[in-house]
């Protein structure tokens, strides 16, 4: 049975390591957890980790977290509630983040309910175009909430290479701190926090590009998987295997390399193309107890150089092992680096056994 690990020694590493990186910046940050799914053993060694803030855009695993953690930990719903998430929101994230006056004046309403007070961070557009008010409208739209009762209104923020892919530029960043400066000057008031910093950012800060005023960051891909998402690589001083997924053989044939028949398009779609070059030729198969159910082979990152992905139906991958130079057999377990996407989908699905393990 194909399973994943979570590495508890690689988790630590890579926390410490932002937990000084963003001290010496004078960063408050957030560990955003939502690749998690809610699964509690993971879920206990994060907040093990001491961490006094956690980010996700599932109410449930927020309700989690508070059952675990009580009010150690602040909950932040990291994306503009759905009006019958209100209640909820209200009830087990301490913070959420917010584009529209009516979900705004509706969190209100409902916190006067429960009598407690609710922090805000108002996303602001620059230009990937998903959440955000827009620029021109800023003023006004906080000139409605400000007065809002049992509403704390804590921060600004944006979200940028989540949809379209815009990158973070200092030019972005310095205007986001401008505009908390025009909210405040106009206002008379403080706004504690500018949210800015994603994984994304974390290379600014190696490369002293980061603008005065980015003073919070929510944190997951990097801490999970030790990556530098500018360059497309990993940062040194990070493990990269802090998820890995083991899938097991269960089948390995030497076989044609090109299929025998009338083809037309597979359950996915697909119609594969001959290869003429290949007719005649062989080599060893094996089969994989993971399918596109759980995984997309695009998401799989492997060192051996001999193996190459195939293919795969619902619930197994073919993979090409070529003359098995590496000598597997039926009942081994193959390991695979993860990308994000990936690791996502593995753990959201209830076919995958999940493990805690402790090594350097």
């Amino acid at each position: 049975m194909a399973y994943i690990t979570f590495n508890k020694s690689k988790l630590k590493k890579n926390y410490q390591y932002l937990e000084n990186l963003f001290r010496g910046e004078n960063i408050a940050w957030a560990i955003v957890t939502k690749l998690l799914c809610g699964y509690e053993p993971y879920l206990k060694e994060v907040i093990n980790l001491g961490i006094k803030e956690i980010c996700d855009a599932r109410i449930t695993n927020l309700r989690r977290i508070k059952e675990m953690a009580g009010d150690a930990v602040q909950t932040v719903y990291i994306k503009p509630p759905a009006k019958k998430a209100i209640p909820d929101v209200i009830r087990y994230a301490d913070v959420s983040f917010n584009s529209e006056y009516y979900t705004i004046k509706a969190l209100s309403d409902e916190a006067l309910k429960q009598n407690r007070r609710h922090k805000v961070i108002i996303m602001i557009e620059l230009g990937d175009l998903r959440e955000g008010v827009m620029g021109e409208e800023l003023i006004d739209f906080y000139g409605s909430i400000f007065d809002l009762p049992n509403i704390e209104v804590t921060g600004i923020g944006s979200n940028l290479n989540c949809l379209h892919g815009v990158m973070p530029s200092q030019d972005k960043l310095v205007q986001l701190s401008l505009y908390k400066q025009l909210i405040e000057a106009r206002f008379n008031r403080q706004i504690p926090w500018i949210t800015r910093g994603t994984s994304v950012v974390i290379p600014l800060i190696h490369n002293r590009q980061l603008p005065v005023g980015i003073n919070h960051f929510r944190v997951g891909e990097t801490l999970f998987f030790g990556t530098d998402l500018v360059n497309d690589g990993p940062f040194e001083e990070m493990e990269q295997g802090v998820i890995k997924l083991y899938a097991q053989i269960i089948e390995i044939t030497e076989k044609p390399m090109i299929p025998i028949g009338q083809m037309e398009a597979n359950p996915q779609g697909e119609v594969y193309e001959v290869d003429e070059s290949l007719y005649g030729k062989t080599s060893h198969r094996a089969i994989l107890d993971v399918g596109s159910l759980d995984i997309s082979s695009d998401y799989l990152v492997t060192d051996d150089e001999d193996l190459e992905f195939l293919g795969s139906s619902s619930d197994m991958l073919v993979i090409d092992i070529h003359d098995n130079k590496q000598g597997y057999k039926v009942g081994d377990f193959l390991s695979f680096d993860l990308k994000y996407m990936g690791a996502l989908t593995l753990l959201n699905s209830p076919y995958i056994e999940k493990r805690v393990i402790e090594e350097a």
